[in-house]
């Protein structure tokens, strides 16, 4: 089988304006960024809202293991099988973030025959979003800084300031930092640290928006800090929201690209779903909704983290809910959750698939609660036995689920039509969508509602430091906003070793922050981490270019 990089590069793509052409966009529709990619203005969008909404299909998984699930391959294949059957669909995806492609993870742009293109482009700069972002967010860190140094006016606590730098990198180093350090002209010396972009409340924001004034208005509305009598001080404060804005004037365009079948995609956004909200943004959900019969979008890692998160802050944000939850799986994944060694993964082992098979059983039986047709796409591997196979399908069906062979990494758009015929089917079927918790429940009740319902956790328990910032956030704005959970993805605990369906676990919240400008409240759980590290060997360290430009090991 070829690599990832040698099938990109034997694709024949169209230019973006025909692919803009195929849903709809003329040539004035789009801003060209090359001849293989572009934006989509915002006269574009608008014009857009008036047509008929499609079908919204949520594409989500099974906690992720070191064996690979292949979710985001499985979205653009699914895709193109959609488009096989003779509806038109868009693939609608997260854009890839630095960090994890220099890091563990390499390129996130799907593999084999289901990718959208150009992958290089995309997995590297694309069109400049993240870039923007850490500028944006940056420009308010340096006005708090710069706020502080000439006077200090708003008499802001440089002790509460919960407002972080960013920068798109995994870089443990600067987790924590002091700034202003030396002689007075370089401002007044203060704890600080950087998160990584895709953490950044900025990204939250431009994902949750509806369009570049509820994004000012959005900004506007981030809370930086407290003063010294513990009043809340505003980015609206610093005067500085219209810069920022500005700064974004571009970012909040969703990109247009196509897959290796030239089925269109719309990449926009990429928050992670272990320490963010994790969807792409509701603008290119929005705008590939009424753009075409079918969007396929996704969740990042298992459903427990971003399908949760959809259903409970994306859809209330967008005004949307999806018609079918399609979760995927693989037999090498089950039997790591089953407790068998990654490097025997490749042997037949039934009694491991059926041990593991309670991770999938779990994600099932968490997305039936929202009220959505639910189906399995079991993404094949070569090493996947006959025998394998159909004890999956038969504990599939022990659940009465639906369940479809995927070989799309293999066979692009032909290896999904048998998943492509059973989402259809299901997007006929009635559904009662209904986020699991009301905004109206205190923000204990929300972490609890998920401890129990989707951890299936038997205690939640709070840091003393949990409390008193829960105490703050509900003195100043009170109970009603989502809680996006900030969790490893390896576990449906707060414990990664933890595999499988664990149950009676404790939830250990250890810190909360509001994101008031996203509109969601942030509970850290466990050991988690909003800079990730880089690991002893990074994939930059396999990763190369010519001298004629051609790029290797990016993947």
């Amino acid at each position: 089988m070829k690599t990832d990089v040698e099938i990109a590069r034997e694709i024949e793509l169209k230019p973006i304006q025909e692919i803009g052409e195929s849903i709809g966009l003329s040539y004035e529709d789009l801003i060209p960024y090359g001849h293989k990619m572009a934006k989509i203005t915002k006269e574009a969008l608008d014009r857009a809202e008036e047509k008929e909404r499609g079908k919204l299909v949520l594409v989500t998984a099974i906690n992720p293991t070191p064996a690979g699930e292949g979710k985001t391959t499985t979205n653009i294949g699914l895709s193109m099988g959609l488009e096989r059957l003779g509806h038109s669909a868009i693939a609608t995806l997260r854009e890839p973030s630095l960090g994890p492609v220099f890091g563990i993870k390499g390129g996130a742009a799907g593999g084999g025959y289901a990718q959208v293109l150009p992958m290089e482009d995309i997995n590297l700069h694309f069109t400049g979003d993240f870039h923007a972002i850490t500028s944006a967010n940056n420009l308010i860190s340096a006005a708090v800084d710069n706020h502080l140094h000439q006077g200090n006016d708003l008499s802001i606590d440089p002790k509460s300031i919960t407002f972080k730098r960013v920068l798109d990198m995994n870089d443990r180093a600067l987790r924590e930092v002091v700034v202003g350090m030396g002689s007075k002209v370089n401002g007044v010396m203060r704890s600080d640290g950087f998160d990584i972009t895709v953490a950044s409340e900025i990204m939250a924001i431009l994902c949750l928006s509806e369009d570049a004034a509820d994004l000012k208005e959005r900004v506007a509305r981030i809370q930086v800090g407290l003063n010294t009598q513990k009043e809340p001080v505003y980015v609206r404060d610093l005067g500085v929201e219209g810069a920022v804005a500005m700064l974004l004037k571009d970012a909040i365009l969703p990109n247009l690209v196509q897959t290796t079948e030239n089925t269109p995609a719309i990449i926009h956004g990429g928050p992670f779903a272990n320490i963010a909200h994790g969807c792409n943004s509701i603008i290119a959900t929005r705008a590939a909704l009424h753009l075409s019969d079918y969007a396929v979008t996704e969740a990042g890692f298992g459903a427990d983290l971003g399908a949760e998160k959809f259903l409970d802050i994306a859809t209330r944000a967008g005004g949307f809910a999806p018609d079918c939850i399609v979760v995927v799986a693989t037999v090498r994944a089950l039997k790591y959750n089953g407790y068998q060694k990654k490097e025997d993964l490749g042997e037949e082992n039934i009694q491991a698939l059926k041990d593991g098979f309670k991770n999938l059983e779990r994600h099932v039986e968490n997305m039936r609660k929202y009220g959505v047709p639910v189906c399995v796409a079991i993404n094949r591997f070569p090493t996947d036995t006959e025998a394998e196979l159909s004890t999956l399908r038969a504990l599939c069906d022990s659940l009465g689920v639906p369940i479809a062979l995927s070989e799309v990494w293999a066979k692009g758009g032909e290896g999904a039509l048998e998943l492509a015929e059973m989402v259809v089917e299901l997007c006929e079927e009635p559904g009662n969508f209904a986020p699991i918790y009301p905004l109206e429940d205190s923000i204990e009740e929300k972490i609890q509602c998920l401890a129990q319902e989707i951890y299936h956790a038997k205690d939640v328990e709070w840091s003393p430091q949990a409390a008193k910032q829960l105490e703050t956030i509900v003195k100043d704005h009170g109970h009603e906003f989502p809680v996006c959970v900030a969790k490893t993805q390896m576990s449906f605990s707060d414990d990664p070793t933890l595999l499988g369906a664990p149950e009676d676990h404790t939830l250990h919240v250890r810190e909360l922050y509001l994101s008031n400008g996203a509109g969601f409240v942030v509970v850290k759980t466990g050991e988690i981490m909003t800079m990730p590290g880089l690991p002893k060997v990074p994939a930059a360290n396999h990763m190369d270019i010519d001298s004629e430009g051609a790029i290797t090991g990016l993947f």
